[in-house]
Order: C-alpha cells, then sequence, then structure tokens
C-alpha cells in the first residue's frame, strides 16, 4: 500500500529525483493509454502534440471526432492522474523550501511545465515545513469552522458566476472546474485549520457548501433547479479533489487563511485554457425508428405532424424544451417549417426536399434549450442563449422488406459549453430523448392512419460526432 499512499497522499516529503521520474513515466503511460484508446474507437491519432497543448483552440478539431461514450472515459481516467499531480506537486513544492502553492501553475497551459521542471531541478531545503504529524490549533469549534468555510465557498461560487458567466459571458473549464476545486481547498481548508477534522466530515462540509452555492443562485435568481443539477456531479468530484489538498495543508503547514486565499489564482489560470476555437465544430446525433408502412404512406407525416398528445417524459417536465408540433408553409425547397417546442418554435427552411426519401433543413431561429425552474418564475441567464444552437437538421426514409421504412433523424449542432467531455454526452441524450418523442409519434400516426392494430416501435437511438 505504500506507493498508493506515496502518490494519492498528502503526508510524505516528494524528493526532486522521485518527482521526475514518477511524472515523466505517468506522462508518458497516460499519453499510451490516451492514444491507444482513441485510436481503437474513432480512429484518431492522438500525437504528443495534441496531449503536451491543453489549448481547446489547438485539441477542438480532433475533440469534435471522439466519440462522446469515449470522452466519458476520458475525463474519468485523467481525474486520479490530476490527483496525483496535485498531491506530489504540492509536497514537492514543500521540500524543495517553496511555497505548497506551486501546485497552482498545474492548471496554468505551459507555465505548468515549466513549474514541474522547476521543482524536479530545485534540491530538498533544510527548512521542514510539512509536519508528519497533524497540526493542532484549539480554539474553535468544528461548527463554526464549518460555517465559516461554508459562507467563504459560497460567496466565492456567486463572485465566480457574475464574473465569469454574467460578465464575461463564459461558461468553460474555469467556472465548472477550477471554481469548484478551489471553493473545496478553500472550505476543506478552514475548516480543518483550527484542528485536523475526518476526511469524512470535511467532504460533507464541502458538500454542503455546494449545495448552500447552488441554493444561494437560486435565491438571486441567477441559475435555475435544472442546470444546477445536471452540473453538480462534476462540481462535487472536482471540489473533492481541492479538498484533499486544503484539508492537507491546513494540517501539515502553518499557511495562513490569507496565504491560502491565493489558491483563488487558479480561476483566472483556468480562463487561459478557456481560448476559444476560431471555428465552431459541429456534433450529429443520429435517431432511427423502424415503422409498419412503406415510405410513401410515411413522408407527409415527417413533413408535417399533429400535436404531440403523450405525457411528456420527465427530463422534459423538469423544464428541458421538447418538441410538440410541425407545420409546413409552402412545398418543395424554400418552403418553411416550423417545429413548435414548449419554448417556442424553431425555424426551419427547407433545403432538400427528395420525396419520399430525404427532407432537410436548416435551423434560421431557435428558441430557448430550456425554461429554467426557479421560485421566481421564468429566469434567463446567459447560457439560455447561443450556448447550444442547432445549426440543421434531415429526416431520411430507407425502404424496407415487407413494406417497412427505417426513418432516421439527425441533428447538427455546436456546444459552447466546457468541458465538452461531460456536457456532449448529456446533449446527446437530450437530443436523442427528442428525436424519440418525434419519431415515435409520427410511428403512431401512421398506424392510425392505416387502421394498423400494431403497436408503435420503440427507437433505438445511436449517437456519432463529426465535424
Amino acid at each position: 500500500m505504500r506507493p498508493f499512499s506515496y502518490y494519492f497522499g498528502f503526508r510524505e516529503r516528494v524528493s526532486r529525483a522521485s518527482y521526475f521520474a514518477t511524472g515523466l513515466s505517468l506522462m508518458a503511460f497516460k499519453y499510451a493509454i490516451d492514444a491507444g484508446l482513441i485510436y481503437a474507437t474513432s480512429g484518431i491519432v492522438w500525437t504528443p502534440f495534441d496531449y503536451l497543448v491543453p489549448l481547446i483552440t489547438v485539441r477542438a478539431p480532433k475533440l469534435a471526432l471522439i466519440r462522446s461514450d469515449v470522452s466519458v472515459i476520458l475525463i474519468a481516467w485523467t481525474l486520479p492522474f490530476l490527483w496525483i499531480a496535485v498531491s506530489m506537486t504540492m509536497r514537492r513544492a514543500v521540500d524543495a523550501g517553496r511555497s505548497l502553492w506551486h501546485a497552482l501553475w498545474m492548471f496554468v497551459p505551459f507555465m505548468n511545465y515549466v513549474a514541474m521542471l522547476t521543482l524536479a531541478v530545485l534540491p530538498s531545503s533544510d527548512r521542514v515545513t510539512w509536519n508528519d504529524q497533524i497540526l493542532d490549533r484549539p480554539g474553535m469549534t468544528a461548527g463554526r469552522s464549518a460555517v465559516i468555510g461554508t459562507m467563504t465557498g459560497v460567496a466565492l461560487a456567486l463572485i465566480a458566476l457574475l464574473g465569469l458567466a454574467v460578465m464575461a459571458n463564459t461558461y468553460g473549464v474555469a467556472l465548472f472546474l477550477a471554481v469548484p476545486f478551489v471553493m473545496g481547498v478553500l472550505v476543506a481548508f478552514l475548516y480543518n485549520r483550527p484542528g485536523g477534522r475526518p476526511l469524512g466530515a470535511t467532504l460533507h462540509v464541502v458538500t454542503l457548501s455546494l449545495l448552500a452555492a447552488g441554493g444561494a443562485m437560486l435565491l438571486f435568481a441567477l441559475e435555475g433547479l435544472l442546470c444546477l443539477a445536471i452540473a453538480f456531479p462534476i462540481a462535487l468530484v472536482v471540489a473533492f479533489l481541492g479538498a484533499a489538498a486544503g484539508k492537507a495543508a491546513a494540517n501539515r503547514t502553518r499557511l495562513t487563511p490569507s496565504a491560502a486565499a491565493l489558491s483563488v489564482l487558479a480561476i483566472p489560470a483556468a480562463m487561459f485554457i478557456d481560448d476559444r476555437p476560431a471555428a465552431e465544430h459541429v456534433y450529429e446525433v443520429v435517431s432511427f425508428v423502424e415503422v409498419a408502412a412503406p415510405p410513401i404512406r410515411v413522408w407527409d407525416h415527417v413533413v408535417a405532424f399533429s400535436p404531440i398528445t403523450s405525457r411528456p417524459e420527465l427530463l422534459f417536465r423538469f423544464g428541458l424544451a421538447y418538441p410538440v408540433r410541425a407545420t409546413i408553409e409552402g412545398s418543395g425547397v424554400g418552403a418553411l417549417r416550423r417545429c413548435e417546442f414548449s419554448t417556442g418554435s424553431f425555424i426551419e427552411p427547407i433545403t432538400t426536399w427528395d420525396s419520399p426519401r430525404r427532407l432537410s433543413f436548416d435551423v434560421v431561429d431557435q428558441p430557448a434549450p430550456m425554461r429554467e425552474l426557479s421560485p421566481y418564475g421564468r429566469i434567463t441567464p446567459p447560457h439560455l442563449y447561443g450556448f447550444f444552437r442547432a445549426v440543421r437538421g434531415e429526416f431520411r426514409l430507407v425502404a424496407l422488406e415487407n413494406n417497412r421504412t427505417r426513418l432516421e433523424g439527425s441533428t447538427w449542432y455546436t456546444l459552447d459549453l466546457h468541458p465538452h467531455a461531460y456536457w456532449r454526452p448529456i446533449t446527446d441524450q437530450i437530443i436523442s430523448r427528442i428525436h424519440a418523442r418525434v419519431l415515435e409519434h409520427i410511428a403512431v400516426e401512421v398506424h392510425a392512419q392505416s387502421g394498423s392494430t400494431a403497436s408503435a416501435p420503440g427507437s433505438t437511438v445511436a449517437s456519432i460526432s463529426q465535424r
């Protein structure tokens, strides 16, 4: 168990030789697994340059081609390496007689390599500031330190949301990764500084601070319940990583609260990673269903369909936009299709009218993708406008044996929420459920018109990604 505690723990000091050897070997090992998995699942060559340059601007063209399920695996696979990097960098900095906040350089592109090389060269210092035993500073109860930590975390979250989302109009790595990480650091540090608290209690306080921050965002009408619920899992995991660092800093150093506050520098540092690519990358979601009728009988129901009367599934009842009906003005290329959703209408001029095989359209206007749940009724946080945009759509009717039709639906969209590895799979699943609601309704309409007693077939969903 010693290697595990050495890499993941915060107790033992780290020498420069061990830091250099561990860092180099883990980077090579992680790159080999990343590159192999990406090539095996997506056929993409992930070069060392792609691995070493973390800017979204550089990585976006290839990231757009990676399957969304593979992206989830990659981000989960990265978390333990991030933990090791922060833990060992903190302990190496202290061993070299430097501030443990040198670990913050891990969040700054390119400077992280300079910091790691510097720490790999600096010799160990005679000034021992990393204590093997937990320091005890009596005088403040656990309840009081928990309140102070939670209030600090809530204040940080509100200020960061106002600065990043409202003023800078960005929802990216800085907001969804750096902010919860720093919250975890500060809350855990302030909670543990009066004396060593159990890890479980520390994580409970960090969780409480995230929930309190979400409640404050609801109270001040900055966000809605649905968006907060979707973002909570990734925020919690990252906050726990920060909590481990903050607890170690409080327990094993004599760091002051004002010095601990330097951890907030990780937030503007992470904004460098959020540098937006010059060209947006378009993703495609494909869904299909088999209908017990030939394409000629299905076509009219694809062009326009009657109101969907089935009750929306739970996901939509919580505020996500869902399709209601579709109408058409004119026919052929240039006709104007309107797909009405619960939040408004998609305006879709027809670009391909190949009856009864293919119907394609652009999306020139669209409503908000959700109606946020809030005690104040309708609120309009910035992410409702422009961060998700449907670009175009298409229906394809493929004739099958026994007078059946494979009805396929595609939606192409852009996404300006980062990290894509977290938000894209969620977006793909939401679009898939929207497709399923439309395709299954069309199947029901066709069967009802033909007097068939067969029930509507269930949809089968597949998702692919492309530029």
